[in-house]
């Protein structure tokens, strides 16, 4: 079931745009690694910290995913608070 309002979570959640950061890091990963094998020969640390820097962004979308962003939720996506 979706959000009432789907169509902007995409553009203001943060966990959409850190998912998107990470996914932009998958893609380029292997094309870089390609292009510097061919010209320097020792990209290791580089792929290393492309793939921590990958698993950190991950990360963060799954934390930041389940806090309140009020710009999005609103009023809890119209559902009343379960608080006390």
């Amino acid at each position: 079931m979706l959000v009432h309002n789907w169509r902007e979570v995409p553009k203001r959640a943060w966990s959409v745009r850190l998912m998107a950061l990470a996914l932009l890091f998958i893609i380029v990963e292997p094309v870089y690694t390609f292009v510097a094998a061919t010209w320097v020969s020792g990209n290791l640390y580089i792929q290393l910290a492309m793939s921590v820097i990958t698993g950190f962004l991950a990360a963060a979308a799954i934390i930041v995913r389940i806090f309140v962003q009020q710009k999005i939720s609103g009023d809890l996506n119209g559902k009343p608070s379960a608080e006390g």
